[in-house]
């Protein structure tokens, strides 16, 4: 069988593994970088490089649980167990990977410590092009290179951090640490911390170092604060502006003082596998030329799982990986190469339109269920179950009023379009 080379193997690259293998045409090939499966969600207590030299992948801290619930977070073919809690703590996560690993049988087609250096088009007569993948094995220190007739990257992005260039940082006498690097809150203990952004990491974040530190401030620029009760020693702040020796001037004019400050900032799309050849670029958190935010639309025998943010991840890479297979086995048509520019094009000015700063262009939120729908119906897929779609959004609504406690509760799905919580 054709090989489909597949790079990382957290729950994107391990639900594409079991979709590539479900098209009984195509054998996965995944490359994975660390000793185990669970890409992000694979705790290391270690910062900076691995012992090969490698910038360390995860972002998990000791402590996480999930924000989202179990019920909602499950592959379709393969629900997380009844009962218990329905927020996990990151352990259970890849435990619930290594059990659907092992149930569609993917370990033997996973290659651990193996690093991906380079990914090249091989042009074809006809067709798709294949790919030349160039890995090297760390553990024995040799190279080797792989033909692909497809490649899927699932290399993630939340493991390059994205630092704002305060102005005047360099004159700031306290500590500086992204949240990539935060592992417990033990640092801060005493601290007055400044949190830059207010993502989830920073909600959940600030919430577990306000038990150690003097003073947490929230700081950041959404137009309204943050509706939920937080502890007493959290404070909601604008946006950091500019630095100075004992803290930082804020954007409404006021200034904080501050021992420490935590960038709770995102992550950068790297791709740094590719070549140029390959024709995709990352300008502005756009990675593009993407069709439907997956294909890369010049060479479409290479597509990109979880590419976008702020979404019901494992449903939604799961969905993705079947709508890329149906490509490759010749079961969808995709539209001409100028009319999918177009319709990239398109979806780009609607978004500005609609006052989505160009940095936000992947944020799927309320769009990921059109999208799904509008691509299921392309592609003669399944949707997701519309109680998936209405839990999530009533979580979502729920951790914006209640962030200290909701994760305290418990749901079931009593239905494709029904679920209830109890306590």
């Amino acid at each position: 069988m054709d090989t489909v080379g597949i790079i990382g193997c957290g729950a994107a690259g391990l639900c594409a593994a079991r979709q590539v293998l479900a098209t009984g045409k195509y054998k996965p090939q995944v490359w994975e970088l660390s000793e185990g499966l669970g890409g992000t969600w694979r705790y290391n207590p270690d910062t900076g490089r691995d012992k090969y030299g490698i910038p360390i992948h995860s972002s998990m801290y000791q402590n996480l649980k999930t924000n989202l619930p179990k019920e909602v977070m499950s592959f379709p073919e393969f629900p997380f167990p009844t009962g218990g809690d329905s927020f996990l703590h990151h352990t259970k996560i890849v435990q619930y990977l290594k059990d659907y690993a092992e149930h569609f049988n993917l370990f033997q087609y996973i290659q651990f410590e193996h690093y991906v250096e380079n990914v090249e088009p091989i042009p074809q007569e006809e067709g798709f092009p294949h790919w030349a993948v160039t890995v090297k094995d760390l553990k024995e220190g040799t190279t080797i290179i792989t033909v692909c007739q497809a490649v899927i990257v699932c290399n993630g992005h939340y493991s390059v951090p994205r630092i704002p260039k305060l102005p005047f940082i360099e004159d700031f006498q306290g500590r500086q640490m992204h949240s990539h690097d935060y592992r417990d809150s033990s640092p801060f203990k005493g601290a007055n911390v400044l949190v830059l952004g207010s993502g989830a990491s920073g909600l959940d974040i600030s919430l577990e170092i306000s038990t150690v530190a003097n003073k947490v401030m929230l700081s950041h620029n959404l137009p309204s604060p943050n509706q939920s009760k937080l502890p007493p020693n959290v404070t909601q702040v604008k946006g950091a502006d500019s630095a100075y020796p004992k803290g930082f001037h804020l954007v409404d004019g006021t200034s904080v003082e501050a021992d420490f400050i935590l960038y709770c900032t995102g992550y950068e799309y790297s791709f740094p596998f590719l070549s140029e050849k390959c024709g995709i670029e990352v300008t502005k958190n756009q990675v593009s030329p993407l069709y439907k935010h997956l294909i890369n639309a010049a060479m479409p025998s290479m597509g990109f799982l979880g590419i976008p943010f702020q979404i019901c991840p494992f449903p939604f890479f799961d969905f993705q990986s079947r709508f890329f297979m149906k490509v490759m086995t010749g079961e969808l048509d995709l539209p001409s190469l100028p009319e999918m520019l177009e319709e990239i094009e398109k979806d780009h000015q609607e978004s500005l339109k609609k006052g989505v700063p160009e940095k936000h262009f992947h944020n799927m939120s309320i769009r990921q269920w059109q999208y799904t729908r509008d691509m299921a119906e392309m592609a003669g897929l399944e949707t997701t179950m519309p109680v998936i779609e209405k839990l999530f959004t009533a979580v979502r609504e729920i951790r914006n009023k209640t962030l200290m406690t909701y994760k305290s509760t418990t749901y079931i799905i009593t239905g494709p379009e029904t679920f209830e919580c109890v306590h």
